[in-house]
């Protein structure tokens, strides 16, 4: 069956691929590499064109690429911290060789890029995961991709279904934008398992915005954005082939192909698999500790380039099977005495995008775009004897013209934007509907005085079929006091329209009964925060020093109780208060040759009012410490990298607790999870062997009620620790660039 749909997919990317020979696109593209004397790559230095604010951060292997659409002038500002920076003309090239020479005195660099990749030129608190820092951990999925950044957090959301999610600013991944290429994707009835949904080898790096981000990719972003970039076809290597296996016989196999098809066309072929089928219950609860499946994921982009016009396309085709619970469980147990408790889910879908835009002759910085997308969701899945399904069909196009006012300190951004989403879920006997139709309009200001000020503000209103007008508007500063003190600021608003359903999936794991006491509304809510980054040379070796601090309050929020009554949760709109405040503190530092050294501490106060009372939010610890090792060797033959995290005490709903006037609560356990990995590269060849939660800490008793699971006190849902133990994995990958 999946030969003929691979070939069915394959076939319609075909066609459109011939559909869209005549797009109009983006623009000419600059692209290159920045290397040391000894032509060694330099990972993280800054590209910006010059007098702008727009640029780029070189990869694993040293390499960027900009849009000449961009620029305002043909020069380009090349600089990393402990090395002059260097100013480039490219004008009429297309592919250049930046060499960098080391500075003498860190007065002479002008900084705009640091360890792990931090960003001095966007004027948002911004954060790049790149290519090589996704080499450090197995990254076998987006869920995977964070282990080695402190500003994301993942969670497992049960004890049985293998449902993973990321929180940040301490509120739930839902509040988070997630995009691919900055188009929103994975959104509504794909939540629970959409970390999955992404190989990590589809994935050059990973853009982190702290805040609200910017008004052109929507209004429901609150917490922040997690912006995927996937392989570029015109960038990527020619054949890359990763295989990975652990110690619970979970094995992923991946394949990317790309070709420069002709002078104007390129493309990239992205396969990837994975499958657990081995049942393992090391806690002798009776459930299995990690659910079985398996996975077909095909990705295909194509790029065009000519002149002042280009044109990129993808389609993506996935099918995914779960199931998990007793160790006795079998696919579809007829209910009785004796059945099973078990859970199932069967995904298929189906994407597509189109981003094409003209850049104007003679007018570098003025162009016109059209970025288009579609997506067909659809799930059958089985929690114990409750049947959950669900179909999602959206549509989103966003056209946007760029210019200047008078001169390039002066930018701005406008268009218009059109999303549809038609939701379809049921959930046992009862059945939930709704079709979003949504037009708007943006504007986006850029002010830029070329010195130490860049301020963006921005709004966007929307006319929502249901809800009427939603005005967002949203502003960013950053304040350079000096070349290594930077200074920002935002605030703004956010909007969205919650699905309680495939949002809380993790209470189905449970005993508890869904009652929705009323209509829900959406849920809005302010976000207003800042950051500040100080860079540093202490003994000839450079550092960076972050804190930041961001407070978001809800005017409405939907409220999930789990705490008011037991064995129910309970869905109402907010009355009350409900926030979330978020303070980080970084230290990042080269403290040998070769040894980077990253440690944080994050404290969050999230609570929100339950049943007129105000209480912490469940699952989120106040405290948090973060420490990473990395080290490599001289032309990276050797690579170690070793993680440490300290998760404080979290509050927990039980089904145990009886219903009184204070909402009393337990708490979790402290615990540290290590996590490792040391990797051997060849010519060609990189093999890794890594482990994660190395000191083999487990939750005790993670599944409530776990001998009568069809009982009133049966819960899989208060997962806060890990649940799997200590895994060891091994891989190589080979490479031809």
């Amino acid at each position: 069956m999946l030969p003929n749909r691979i070939y069915i997919i394959f076939k319609a990317a075909a066609l459109l691929l011939l559909l869209c020979m005549a797009a109009p696109a983006f623009s000419q593209h600059l692209h290159g590499q920045v290397v040391d004397p000894q032509h060694t790559p330099i990972v993280g230095a800054n590209v910006i064109w010059q007098g702008t604010t727009t640029g780029a951060v070189t990869d694993g292997n040293g390499n960027f690429g900009l849009s000449y659409a961009d620029a305002t002038t043909a020069s380009i500002v090349v600089s990393f911290i402990g090395y002059r920076p260097d100013t480039i003309s490219v004008a009429g090239k297309e592919l250049i060789t930046v060499v960098l020479q080391p500075a003498t005195n860190i007065k002479e660099v002008v900084v705009e890029g640091q360890l792990q990749r931090l960003s001095a030129i966007s004027p948002a608190n911004s954060q790049l995961i790149t290519n090589r820092d996704l080499e450090k951990s197995a990254c076998c999925n987006l869920a995977e991709s964070f282990e080695t950044n402190a500003s994301v957090e993942v969670s497992t959301t049960d004890a049985i279904s293998g449902a993973k999610q990321i929180q940040m600013l301490g509120l739930d991944g839902a509040y988070t934008l997630l995009t691919t290429d900055n188009i929103p994707t994975l959104r509504g009835l794909a939540t629970p398992y959409r970390l999955n949904y992404l190989s990590g080898t589809f994935i050059e790096s990973i853009d982190i915005i702290k805040g609200m981000g910017s008004v052109l990719n929507g209004y429901e972003s609150i917490s922040g954005q997690v912006n995927v970039k996937l392989k570029d076809p015109d960038k990527t290597e020619r054949l890359y082939l990763n295989l990975y296996g652990n110690s619970r016989a979970k094995f992923d196999a991946n394949l990317n192909l790309s070709a420069q098809v002709t002078p104007k066309w390129s493309t990239v072929l992205m396969l990837h698999t994975d499958h657990l089928g081995n049942r393992v219950d090391r806690n002798n609860d009776g459930f299995m500790d990690l659910s079985l499946g398996t996975q077909y994921n095909v990705y295909n982009k194509w790029k065009y380039e000519h002149k002042d016009v280009m044109s990129e396309f993808g389609v993506n085709a996935l099918q995914e099977t779960r199931l998990g619970g007793q160790m006795e469980y079998e696919k579809r147990e007829p209910e009785g005495p004796n059945q099973h408790f078990g859970t199932e889910s069967g995904t298929d879908r189906i994407s597509f995008y189109n981003k094409s835009s003209y850049t104007f002759p003679g007018k570098p910085y003025q162009s016109i775009g059209l970025i288009t997308s579609a997506a067909h969701h659809k799930f059958n899945s089985l929690f114990g004897r409750r049947n959950y399904s669900g179909e999602q069909n959206s549509t989103t196009a966003r056209l946007i013209f760029q210019s200047v006012i008078g001169h390039t300190g002066h930018t701005y951004k406008a268009g218009l934007s059109y999303t549809h989403d038609d939701y379809s879920e049921r959930l046992s006997d009862t059945s939930f509907a709704r079709t979003e139709q949504v037009p708007g309009a943006f504007l986006e200001y850029v002010y830029n005085n070329s010195k130490n000020l860049t301020v963006v503000a921005g709004s966007r209103v929307d006319l929502h079929n249901m809800y009427g007008t939603v005005f967002t508007p949203r502003l960013n500063v950053k304040f350079d006091a000096t070349p290594n003190t930077i200074f920002r600021v935002a605030a703004g608003k956010g909007f969205r329209v919650a699905n309680p359903l495939a949002e809380n999936t993790a209470a189905l794991v449970s005993s508890r009964r869904f009652v929705f006491r009323e209509a829900l509304q959406p849920e809005q809510a302010w976000n207003v925060g800042g950051s500040f980054t100080q860079y540093f040379e202490l003994g000839g070796r450079p550092g960076a020093f972050i804190t930041d601090y961001y407070y978001t309050t809800f005017q409405n929020q939907v409220v999930a109780d789990m705490y008011s009554t037991p064995q129910l949760i309970a869905f109402y709109n907010l009355k009350g208060r409900s926030f979330s405040s978020s303070f980080q503190a970084e230290l990042q530092y080269e403290a040998l040759k070769g040894l980077e050294v990253k440690t944080a501490y994050k404290y969050y106060d999230v609570k929100s009012t339950y049943n007129g009372q105000l209480e912490q939010r469940p699952m989120i610890p106040q405290h948090r410490f973060f420490v990473n090792l990395g080290f490599a060797t001289p032309f990276d033959k050797w690579r170690a990298d070793l993680t440490t995290q300290y998760f404080g005490l979290m509050p927990l709903a039980s089904m145990e607790q009886q219903h009184n006037a204070d909402l009393s609560m337990r708490n979790s356990d402290q615990f540290f999870v290590l996590n490792g990995q040391i990797t051997r590269a060849l010519k060609r060849w990189d093999i890794y062997l890594g482990g994660e939660n190395l000191l083999n800490y487990r939750q005790p008793s993670p599944i409530l009620g776990a001998g009568d699971p069809f009982g009133p006190n049966f819960d899989a849902s208060m997962v806060w620790g890990p649940i799997t133990g200590r895994i060891i994995y091994a891989g190589l990958r080979f490479k031809i660039n």
